[in-house]
């Protein structure tokens, strides 16, 4: 984007509201429309993107130009984002000696405009990029008022409330009702008026905020609009920071199986392996590289009233000096069962009036403790991270939101900032979790089931526990099998119950999750068939399915793990060892509330327009489904082995002439 063309494209655009008509652009540019279609096609993806507005196209200008996120204004200014003044980008400043910055020709900020090739465009033409491009800018859509019925839906502030009372589909561009939809498409009535000019936008780009915002939900639907920034060149004193190198690959979870000593993927795996519960990289010579002191970074990052962190490692920013850092982590506390261990506790606080951050539920000196703890928010964090959080301390009622990181008091609009941090663990609580011992046997009667062999619980993993042909467990496996794979084409060599204490107790802990959701119903549960080969057995029963690693049955319904119906259909993805085996899995599996799937689903959609609830899994038909594909693995046990041979073509007419089934 530094030639003069896409240099005129860029201010054509952001001078006129950051989109036009495809027609309009070609004349704004002097171009043919062939010539502008060339031109697009260079652009697309990085930084054009399009989308309908009645019968026309519309271009739209995306860039990956934010203002600097830092609330608590700690940042040296090296995040390599602007600086500027919040009110000023929206039009509304009127501070008369306002102490933030209103120049965008500071050296600062012309090293920063010039990294995007920006560097030409008036505060004009900036003003409507920052606005379509950075989401902290814009005024959320209040999604209580989006559900529930009556005119403020289920919103309990009402009146009171900061967020925009406008249909959300309204404004993404996409709402199906029209003129006959319930909720407001007017952002010229006064209620929303007022809490737009309260926000500091001017009353000088009301008339456009609508286009503003069909500009950033197309921007934002399109994962591949903006391109992240080549990473700086660091000087040589700085490597000295660190030591060995890994890939640069989009890993952000760190394994858990890893940390105990037994994942079963290896080198397949897709989550990070380290050992420990957290891990601190920057970003250097195009590669991920670990900091020398793991455990002192994180202590320093765990506690906010720490004063230790110098002026160049900025947490807020996830910057040292001018370079990118990053924390890997193991998966939130409040997304697994209580008993698992190494798992990441996330901790909530709020700074009072005396700059001290105090953790949600805790009663300290005159503040009273909040009705809410930080694994209440957390919980609800991890559910919707543009979500708030309404709770009470003592007579005062509080809203806390995510997406601005503070909290509101609502009846006299006082704010205070919000952090997240984890709670600390050394390497040496590490190692002490790791050896803490539990006897599986001595599990409640509830948690195991009543036909697992209790001698053949193993402290960690899992065993197998071949079945008796005779047994009534063997004979329902079987009959399941062979409803649709007759002994006539395939012989069963065997049948082996996996037991995993920790998978099942996950699956359950899953199941009981989905029927609190459900409304206390029971969730649709059944068993089902996947076939594999044999050298993923000893992953999936030690680590459940993983369709990234396991590999998916095609992905005409989803990207998720397959699981079909019938025997004969998971067949054709059993592969042979040397010995002519096959292998296929049976699994428990939680389907729940399912939909008719797509090729494009990385998750099952929303029920609703609302977008609160969503599908638990997806199906090949609705009304007679015999695929299955789902994409959380806790709503999966892998139950039974059948290991299992193909009857030569020769012996199969002579089986049946005997009457073999």
């Amino acid at each position: 984007m530094c030639d003069p063309l896409s240099l005129r494209l860029c201010r054509v655009l952001c001078s006129n509201g950051g989109s036009m008509e495809q027609g309009q652009l070609a004349q704004a540019l002097q171009i043919t429309p062939e010539q502008l279609s060339q031109l697009m096609d260079m652009e697309e993806g990085h930084s054009l993107v399009t989308r309908n507005q009645d019968s026309a196209q519309l271009v739209v200008y995306a860039s990956q130009l934010r203002m600097c996120a830092d609330r608590n204004h700690e940042c040296a200014g090296d995040c390599e984002n602007l600086h500027l003044c919040r009110y000023f980008i929206l039009g509304g400043c009127t501070r008369p000696r306002c102490k933030f910055d209103h120049r965008i020709d500071t050296d600062k900020a012309i090293k920063v405009l010039k990294k995007f090739h920006l560097d030409r465009l008036t505060i004009t033409e900036l003003r409507y990029l920052l606005l379509q491009n950075d989401p902290a800018l814009l005024p959320d859509v209040c999604l209580h008022y989006n559900r529930g019925e009556g005119s403020y839906g289920s919103c309990t502030f009402k009146t009171n409330c900061n967020k925009l009372h406008v249909c959300q589909h309204f404004l993404q561009g996409d709402c199906k009702f029209g003129s006959q939809c319930k909720r407001s498409h007017d952002l010229s009535e006064e209620e929303t008026r007022q809490k737009l000019i309260k926000w500091g936008l001017a009353a000088s780009l009301l008339p456009q905020i609508l286009q503003l915002y069909l500009n950033a939900s197309a921007i934002k639907n399109n994962t591949n609009a903006t391109p992240k920034a080549e990473p700086k060149s660091p000087a040589s004193k700085d490597k000295q920071a660190v030591q060995k190198s890994t890939s640069c690959q989009p890993v952000e979870e760190i394994c858990l199986y890893f940390i105990l000593n037994n994942c079963s993927f290896k080198e397949r795996c897709v989550r990070d392996h380290y050992n420990l519960p957290y891990r601190w990289q920057i970003y250097i010579d195009d590669a991920w590289k670990d900091f020398s002191d793991m455990e002192g970074m994180e202590g320093m990052y765990c506690d906010p009233n720490n004063k230790n962190a110098t002026k160049e490692l900025n947490y807020n920013t996830m910057m040292y000096k001018s370079f990118k850092m990053r924390r890997l982590s193991t998966p939130s506390s409040a997304s697994r069962p209580p008993h698992f261990i190494l798992t990441t506790d996330w901790l909530w606080y709020w700074k009072d009036e005396y700059n001290r951050w105090i953790e949600y539920g805790q009663e300290i000196n005159a503040h009273n403790a909040a009705t809410v703890s930080s694994n209440d928010i957390e919980t609800v964090f991890l559910s919707d991270e543009n979500a708030s959080v309404q709770f009470n301390a003592g007579k005062q009622s509080y809203v806390l939101s995510f997406k601005e990181m503070v909290q509101r008091n609502i009846r006299f609009g006082t704010e205070r900032h919000v952090c997240r941090r984890p709670k600390f663990v050394s390497a040496e609580d590490v190692q002490k979790l790791k050896m803490r011992k539990s006897d599986p046997s001595k599990a409640s009667d509830k948690l195991i089931p009543a036909h697992w062999d209790r001698k053949q619980l193993p402290e960690v993993g899992y065993k197998l526990i071949p079945l008796a042909s005779s047994s009534e467990e063997y004979k329902t496996i079987q009959s399941m099998f062979q409803r649709t794979l007759p002994s006539t084409t395939e012989q069963i060599q065997s049948i082996e119950r996996i037991q995993n204490l920790a998978l099942w107790e996950v699956y359950q802990w899953q199941k009981e999750l989905m029927k609190k959701k459900n409304g206390g119903q029971k969730v649709d549960e059944r068993r089902m068939f996947h076939g594999t080969s044999a050298n993923l057995v000893d992953a999936i029963c030690q680590q459940n399915f993983d369709w990234r690693i396991c590999g998916a049955h095609g992905t005409a319904y989803g990207k998720g793990s397959y699981f079909a119906r019938d025997a004969s259909y998971s067949h054709k993805y059993c592969k042979n060892t040397k010995s002519e085996q096959c292998i296929m899995f049976v699994a428990r599996v939680l389907v729940g509330d399912f939909i008719c799937g797509s090729s494009s689903y990385l998750r099952p959609p929303a029920k609703s327009t609302s977008g609160s609830s969503f599908y638990d899994s997806c199906v090949d038909s609705k009304t007679n489904p015999s695929i299955f594909v789902v994409f959380e693995k806790h709503q999966i046990y892998p139950e039974y082995i059948i290991r299992y041979t193909e009857v030569p073509i020769n012996l199969r007419a002579m089986m049946a002439t005997f009457g073999f089934r």
